[in-house]
């Protein structure tokens, strides 16, 4: 399929889309499990105590690192019906090492698929969290000569979208959203009249999971990044 003459603006997430990330929190999660050793839970059950403290605090607080750290301390807590030692703080900041160490790893084919389509289209770049913490992997990736414009957001909900439109000028109808996560880059990016393109991930965070209706012909699902290029 060639380019897609009624489309102007192309506009990515990053985490999970770009680059690999939650798996980084993903393998921090597995060693905690491992650590809290809860002696009649099993992990199953842990976890689902630190998915609701995890979805409570994201509202509460916003995404990164330091929420995650946070999280993690209030699981603790929960489960051990006391407040956290010094020593166990340490411990959890020492398991999550691997988040402030981790370097950027693109995905395949990343590099290549934005520098050809960048001379397509209008590229955008739409990520949310600590700004700090995004900052620093936007300046990290190598990407940002691709984009026209790069923005760190608290939330992508609809008004986000609404707003991204507003501020570059562009009719929603004539952009797509690029994304792994149906809860951020997809539903959202459809509720304002944008279409999207879904490249799944099987590590993209739970709380970013939601249904994708499979008969709605305003979204494409591709397995592989390097697709768009079939595509756009």
């Amino acid at each position: 399929m060639g380019k897609r003459t009624d489309t102007s603006v192309l506009i990515f997430d990053a985490d999970d889309t770009l680059w690999e990330n939650n798996v980084v929190f993903e393998r921090v999660i597995d060693d905690f499990l491992e650590w809290l050793d809860h002696p009649t839970l099993d992990r199953a059950q842990i976890r689902a105590v630190l998915d609701d403290i995890e979805r409570a605090n994201a509202v509460a607080h916003g995404y990164g690192s330091k929420v995650f750290l946070r999280s993690l301390g209030e699981c603790l807590e929960r489960l051990r019906e006391r407040p956290a030692t010094e020593r166990e703080r340490r411990e959890i900041d020492e398991l999550a090492t691997a988040l402030v160490a981790h370097q950027v790893e693109l995905m395949p084919g990343v590099a290549q698929t934005l520098a050809t389509l960048a001379g397509r289209y209008d590229l955008l770049l739409l990520t949310k969290g600590d700004r700090e913490e995004q900052q620093r992997k936007l300046d990290a990736c190598g990407l940002l000569p691709h984009f026209r414009a790069a923005h760190i957001v608290p939330e992508k909900d609809a008004d986000t979208y609404r707003w991204l439109a507003g501020e570059h000028g562009f009719d929603p109808a004539a952009a797509w959203m690029i994304g792994n996560s149906p809860k951020s880059d997809i539903l959202p990016a459809r509720a304002v009249g944008m279409r999207a393109v879904f490249i799944p991930n099987d590590n993209t965070w739970i709380l970013e999971h939601d249904d994708v209706d499979p008969d709605d012909e305003g979204v494409l699902r591709l397995t592989e990044f390097t697709d768009l290029l079939r595509h756009f």
